[in-house]
């Protein structure tokens, strides 16, 4: 027994020796291979800052190779991939994160979301839509519906497109009223172009519904009204668009005019009187053609273009002066003369300048070295408006 002791009490000390130095080249093995990691990411976001994508990208595929556990390497190894337009290597990045069991709930909905974005680049709209619509109920769901809705307007699916954004407004990310208006409107429009007339009165009724105050459905009303005959109920229509839309109403002064005029006597004079209000509140050059088609006096009709051009320079004011001018056959006034000069200097003032031919930098100055890119030689020696 005492033999044996001996032998127990001089191992112990031995044992212990060489446990501890295991441990030390255990948590040196570990050290080492905890410094290389950061040191190859580190390198890696060195490299991407100093735009060297493709040697960043080396970097990071060395880091994941001795940390292929860190689900952060992948996430910048992925997201630089997608960056570059590598959308396939992006692809097998994310995908290969959400293979793994030991991933966080956090994480695989990340690494949910940033496929999702993967295949939305690449223009696989389908499985882009299956994986923004896996991500409902999770953190990023606002997020994947943004996506989904302008995936759905990319794909011109207007109904899916209305559903996402009455989901976007329920969750109380803001109101969407003036997009489900125009999306509507797009199905009138498509209505149409099929034939079908009755559901493309139904779409213009729920987009006024959905912005009563939206401009674009009474210009889709009245155009309808238009091309079927329907002056009157046209002109009713824009009526409602001039007093609701007055800067609006331009897009279609034209037609508001040749609807009016389709209507007799009347009706143009009364249109007459509501254009003449309303280029006193709204001056544009559209409604303005729209007035002096309407009216039959020359005199009148040239008196308008001169205090448009008084007002705001305009070549379309200009050139309409003009063309009164030879089918009167009156010679233009000296003051009219001068309005014409006054819409001539301000229309060829952009054109008067020199334009960098490497990255399209404009000044009224001739340059030798562009003050935009620095490059020599880089202006052509010609105006704009020599070219």
């Amino acid at each position: 027994m005492d033999f044996d002791l001996q032998w127990l009490l001089l191992a112990l000390p031995g044992a212990f020796l060489l446990g501890w130095l295991a441990s030390r080249i255990d948590l040196r093995q570990m050290r080492n291979e905890e410094q290389a990691s950061p040191q190859a990411y580190f390198k890696g976001l060195n490299l991407l800052l100093n735009e060297q994508q493709d040697k960043a990208i080396d970097a990071f595929i060395e880091a994941v190779q001795q940390d292929p556990d860190t689900s952060d390497l992948h996430f910048a190894l992925g997201n630089l991939f997608r960056r570059r337009g590598e959308y396939e290597r992006a692809i097998r990045v994310h995908q290969h994160l959400l293979a793994r069991g030991d991933l966080k709930r956090e994480e695989r909905e990340r690494a949910q979301h940033a496929l999702a974005h993967d295949f939305m680049k690449a223009g696989l709209f389908d499985r882009a839509e299956e994986a923004f619509k896996a991500l409902d109920g999770t953190a990023f769901a606002t997020d994947a519906r943004l996506a989904l809705l302008t995936l759905h307007e990319r794909s011109r699916n207007w109904h899916p497109a209305i559903e996402v954004a009455r989901q976007l407004e329920q969750a109380g990310t803001g109101s969407f009223a003036p997009r489900i208006a125009h999306h509507w409107c797009e199905v009138a429009q498509e209505a149409d172009a099929r034939g079908h007339h009755d559901e493309a009165e139904q779409a213009l009724r729920r987009a006024r519904e959905a912005a009563p105050q939206g401009a674009r459905a009474l210009v889709l009303q009245g155009q309808r009204l238009a091309r079927q005959g329907q002056h009157a109920p046209a002109l009713a229509a824009w009526d409602e668009l001039m007093a609701q839309q007055p800067t609006a109403f331009a897009l279609i002064a034209s037609d508001y005019a040749q609807s009016a005029q389709a209507l007799g006597t009347e009706a143009q004079t009364q249109a007459l009187r509501k254009l003449e209000t309303l280029y006193g509140q709204v001056p544009s050059i559209d409604v303005l053609q729209a007035l002096n088609s309407l009216q039959s006096d020359g005199n009148e009709r040239r008196a308008r273009l001169v205090k448009h051009l008084s007002s705001e320079p305009s070549l379309t004011a200009a050139q309409g002066l003009i063309r009164e001018r030879q089918s009167s056959g009156v010679t233009l006034s000296n003051s009219e003369i001068e309005r014409l000069q006054e819409a001539l200097a301000t229309a060829a003032k952009p054109l008067q300048r020199y334009r960098c031919a490497a990255c399209g930098f404009e000044s009224q100055r001739y340059f030798w070295q562009c003050p935009g890119c620095h490059g020599w030689d880089t202006y052509p020696p010609r105006r704009l408006e020599d070219q």
